[in-house]
């Protein structure tokens, strides 16, 4: 009977949290590098959807993700508020679109609970849990675990 977590991801700690639709979710403060306005990609050919492009910051080259479009949340709009978080995940910087950066916030063990399970109509596994801050509902986002996944094809296009 083995039971460790070590995930990558602290079951507290602090958490920017930002938009996306009406929903605030939060990812782990120590993969985010800086926020930037959201400025015009380099589209890459035959790229998933939710991969906008490519930007040049700084000499590096970073892909950005939008992740309203890799979550389902209906039809990005971009504007003056539209964000890019950029993450150190590993070795890479990537970037992810999002509506609006709220704030830092810090949650405990105490208001951090598990994400419900919805079976297979839902997929959770990126979600953490579920922060109460208040009277707010914040989704935590394993940002790392979602960044490496097989799908975003990031990490191996990274390395070609």
């Amino acid at each position: 009977m083995e039971h460790s977590d070590n995930s990558g991801t602290a079951n507290s700690g602090e958490f920017l949290t930002f938009t996306l639709g009406a929903e605030e979710y939060g990812i782990d403060i120590l993969k985010v590098q800086e926020i930037r306005g959201y400025d015009a990609v380099t589209k890459i050919a035959n790229s998933p959807p939710f991969i906008k492009g490519v930007i040049n910051l700084r000499g590096v080259i970073v892909p950005i993700v939008d992740l309203r479009i890799k979550f389902s949340l209906g039809e990005p709009t971009y504007d003056q508020f539209t964000v890019v978080i950029i993450l150190n995940i590993g070795k890479r910087v990537m970037g992810v679109v999002v509506d609006g950066v709220s704030d830092v916030i810090q949650l405990s063990s105490d208001n951090l609970h598990a994400a419900p399970e919805f079976g297979s109509i839902l997929n959770t596994r990126y979600i953490v849990g579920l922060g109460t801050v208040e009277d707010r509902m914040i989704i935590v986002v394993d940002i790392e675990k979602l960044m490496t996944s097989s799908e975003m094809s990031l990490v191996e296009a990274a390395t070609a």
